[in-house]
């Protein structure tokens, strides 16, 4: 099988080369990673029969667009709404198409979502750190941030038949976030906890791979700032010194001495990566028991899913 190579045109800011993510290593100060929406980057693999947690090309609302200037091979698209220009042909996301030397991939945003992904049917040629080619953004370690004027490599090339993906809900923009109200809620005042929950709050525009700010009522803090830093997850919402929440996403830090007033549920931060500036929040307040029983049940939906695409597919 021959190589296919693409000459990056144009990359938009925070476009990145991401897989299923750098776990194990949190401990030793280094964030995860992956994708943003994980859910949609493991279905652009699926899609070419690709193992799951291959690397793949992330798309920020920046926009991308590559030439293929040598070989055939056929690419995944998923992840949000975004208009795919290939070749002479204007398709949406979601869609399994070929390219051959001298077309033309375009990705730009389009309707709704935030991210987009490529996968393609071959090994996309990349560096590893730690095992794993998922960028993390503030040092660029890993496969790499995308930049304007490099060449990607596409190992062992193949094609597949093209065809429209199905889109699954649970990929779609998710506004209704589960949270679990702490670590930190009781270093808050109670007004400030009732504040958190009834909100209303909006995504911002002031954000990155590493977190979102949310646009809301000031929360003011009390001597929430009092507290030691200590381990951080995805889904993490810190309030900072200005009472700005912030909901901390895949490249988020280790550690941090900032409150967290509670804790989104983690299958609902894929669909929150989706959402826009200025598209509005609703907080559902769990408890710890509901929340567990809500992760395991979607855990296996999830599982049952992938199942069934990889057996339709078979």
């Amino acid at each position: 099988m021959a190589d296919a190579l693409f000459h990056v045109d144009f990359a938009g800011p925070l476009v990145s080369l991401q897989d299923a993510g750098r776990p194990g290593h949190m401990r030793f100060g280094v964030p995860s990673s992956g994708g943003m929406d994980r859910k949609a980057l493991a279905l652009a693999n699926l899609a070419l029969g690709n193992p799951a947690g291959a690397p793949v090309i992330e798309v920020s609302l920046g926009g991308l667009r590559m030439t293929c200037t040598e070989g055939t091979v056929s690419l995944a698209v998923t992840g949000g709404a975004f208009v795919v220009e290939a070749g002479a042909r204007k398709l949406a996301s979601w869609h399994v198409v070929t390219l051959t030397a001298g077309e033309t991939l375009v990705i730009r945003p389009g309707h709704w979502g935030a991210w987009a992904y490529v996968a393609f049917a071959g090994a996309l040629d990349c560096p590893r750190w730690l095992g794993s080619a998922s960028t993390h953004a503030g040092s660029g370690l890993g496969g790499g941030v995308v930049k304007s004027g490099q060449t990607l490599r596409i190992i062992d090339a193949q094609t597949r038949p093209e065809r429209d993906l199905p889109l699954p809900v649970t990929c779609r923009p998710r506004q209704k976030l589960h949270v679990v109200m702490g670590p930190q809620d009781r270093c808050f005042p109670a007004e400030t906890l009732e504040t958190f929950r009834a909100g209303p709050w909006q995504v911002t525009a002031q954000g990155d791979r590493m977190g979102m700010r949310l646009k809301g009522p000031k929360l003011e803090l009390g001597d929430a700032l009092s507290i030691p830093s200590e381990p951080i997850l995805r889904g993490s919402v810190q309030v900072a010194g200005d009472g700005v929440p912030t909901l901390l996403m895949a490249d988020h830090q280790t550690t941090g001495g900032y409150p967290k007033i509670a804790t989104v549920l983690d299958d609902d931060t894929d669909g929150f990566a989706q959402l826009r500036a200025g598209d509005p929040l609703e907080l559902v307040v769990l408890t710890p028991a509901e929340a567990a029983t809500l992760a395991r049940f979607r855990k296996d939906r999830w599982a049952e899913y992938l199942a069934r695409r990889a057996e339709a597919q078979a």
